[in-house]
């Protein structure tokens, strides 16, 4: 299969079908990205053309998952952009120290192979080494969610080899907070024990989550529709406890989808806290 073999048709209805299915938008230009990712399904299941595997998803649940992994799945890191784990550290595990509504709870949407997570949750242990008594740490859970099934055995698993461990991580923290398991890496048990893995389309209810205090939504929104970023963002605000915060990556804003925040400057970058709801009587 090459991309000169997807008639514009065929990109069509794959476009559609991913954008139903997952929320994301291809561009008009992606033939190369969808070829590149779909031929070695395609390969497995002797599929011969992408309007065959078309066919095929309609009522192969098991291949819609497979095509949903492969194009869904992103490039991730540890402390990606550093700021929004300063910024927990520093600013928001302080202020949520002091509040009596235990437990905290954090969620990492679109988590990917659980590097996000697991960097919170190892701020959460720098923090509190630093401050003893301010928190235990049953004090804090923390959620992981992405749509990808694949990925998310990889989260919980929590073993990684050294390529991915160089993406991002200090030799410190490798040391810290991982352990050998051989020729590969995984997270101590304390790390891990604070997080919950769940596979979940974040076009789907929150409902089932509870509420958050805080929201990690980062480099996920860019591949949405505008509508859709707008829906996400709302429920996103229905979902956090009040005065709550959602952190976005850097290259993303609530700018003309969402009157739900305050914009909160700190130091070399700002997040999202959740306005206060004001109740009309009468």
């Amino acid at each position: 299969m090459t991309s000169n073999t997807i008639t514009p048709k065929e990109y069509q209805a794959f476009r559609e079908f991913l954008e139903n299915a997952s929320g994301i938008v291809l561009g008009d230009n992606k033939h190369y990205l969808v070829t590149s990712r779909l031929t070695r399904i395609m390969a497995k299941f002797s599929i011969a053309s992408l309007a065959d595997l078309m066919t095929r998803l309609k009522a192969d649940r098991a291949l819609r998952q497979l095509i949903m992994d492969a194009m869904t799945t992103n490039e991730t890191s540890w402390f990606r952009d550093s700021y929004p784990y300063d910024v927990l550290k520093e600013k928001l595990l302080p202020e949520l120290s002091v509040k009596k509504n235990k437990p905290f709870k954090i969620w990492s949407a679109a988590c990917s192979t659980g590097q996000e997570p697991y960097s919170i949750s190892m701020i959460i242990s720098e923090y509190l080494m630093g401050r003893p008594g301010s928190l235990s740490s049953g004090d804090i859970q923390i959620i992981g969610t992405d749509i990808s099934s694949d990925v998310l055995q990889q989260a919980k698993a929590g073993v990684y080899d050294n390529i991915a461990l160089g993406r991002g991580l200090s030799l410190e923290r490798q040391k810290r907070f991982f352990k050998e398991k051989g020729s590969q890496w995984e997270i101590i048990n304390d790390i891990r024990k604070r997080i919950v893995f769940r596979e979940m389309n974040l076009k789907a209810s929150y409902t089932a989550l509870g509420k958050f205090d805080i929201i990690y939504c980062r480099n996920v929104l860019i591949y949405f529709s505008p509508e859709l970023k707008k829906d996400i963002m709302f429920r996103m605000s229905q979902a956090l406890k009040p005065k709550g915060y959602l952190i976005l990556g850097g290259s993303e804003t609530i700018s003309g989808y969402s009157d739900e925040f305050d914009l909160v400057r700190w130091r070399s970058g700002v997040v999202y806290q959740l306005k206060t709801r004001t109740t009309v009587n009468g």
